[in-house]
């Protein structure tokens, strides 16, 4: 296993749990979970392994994989679980074809921490079957995708853009409460507003973003001068607005017959809702 990290070393423990041998490297300086097996270098971590698991940092990846490249065995399974771009999978899976590896781009599609090796995960290219089948067993959570390397990145990628982006928002929104002594008053009033969501609240979002762009635009020009005057950052805000002006000219992506309930359940249009493992890694 390459890395040792939050999520790696979460990982690595469940799997010693569950019965697998797990050799590890990490350069950094962090606590080796008990059982693994930790070597001084990636090469001696990754010899002899089954399934050599990466679960570094992306700009980590590349060197993550040739660094031990020349010494993983060739009926080994190499499985890149780092936050890259599809872009860089794909890349990764070349090298990895120069030995003729199997390779899997693997996603983890929720927060390590209280769930560590069941984490969900999704998995593309040609070794996610293979993947598959060797965690899951082990106590794994992993779901194969039809699709090449990359297509699991993909997925995360998409979710990343709104999950990591509500969190900037709050963040720029907690701090100007805080500035303009409300934040008591926000925090409930979010929290009654995200705790009521549901599909249709996420659909008015996009589809009234549209239809109101220059009434909003407007709406949060008027936001921005007050965090002006408050203080805090307006990062947030002022990309919000650039959004807005965007959409006031621009066109939203056809809506009909997504799934209204997040289980499968469409809206048709104008209805209603009818092993040896060896690791590397980052969080």
């Amino acid at each position: 296993m390459f890395g040792l990290g939050e999520a790696g070393s979460l990982i690595a423990a469940d799997l010693v749990a569950a019965g697998a041998v797990v050799t590890a490297f990490d350069p950094a300086e962090v606590a080796t979970p008990e059982g693994v097996l930790r070597f001084v270098h990636p090469a001696l971590a990754a010899a002899d392994a089954d399934l050599v698991l990466a679960v570094t940092a992306a700009a980590d990846a590349t060197l993550a994989l040739l660094q031990a490249l020349e010494v993983i065995d060739g009926d080994a399974l190499y499985v890149d679980a780092s936050t890259g771009s599809p872009r860089m999978k794909v890349e990764l899976a070349d090298h990895a074809a120069q030995r003729d590896l199997d390779f899997a781009d693997a996603a983890l599609m929720a927060t390590v921490p209280g769930t560590g090796l069941s984490t969900p995960t999704l998995a593309s290219g040609g070794g996610a079957e293979r993947y598959c089948a060797m965690i899951n067993p082990l106590g794994g959570r992993a779901e194969p995708l039809d699709g090449p390397p990359g297509a699991a990145a993909t997925r995360k990628l998409l979710r990343s853009v709104m999950m990591k982006g509500t969190a900037a928002v709050l963040i720029e929104a907690v701090r100007a409460g805080a500035a303009a002594d409300d934040l008591a008053w926000l925090w409930g009033n979010l929290a009654d507003e995200i705790g009521a969501a549901d599909e249709q609240w996420l659909r008015r979002l996009v589809t009234g973003s549209k239809t109101h762009a220059t009434r909003r635009k407007a709406e949060m020009e008027a936001a921005a001068a007050m965090l002006a005057d408050l203080g805090p950052s307006a990062v947030m805000t002022a990309a919000t607005i650039e959004s807005l002006a965007e959409l006031v000219e621009g066109e939203l992506p056809d809506l009909t017959g997504l799934p209204a309930l997040g289980n499968g359940e469409t809206v048709p249009a104008g209805g209603e809702r009818a092993t040896t493992i060896t690791t590397t890694t980052d969080d």
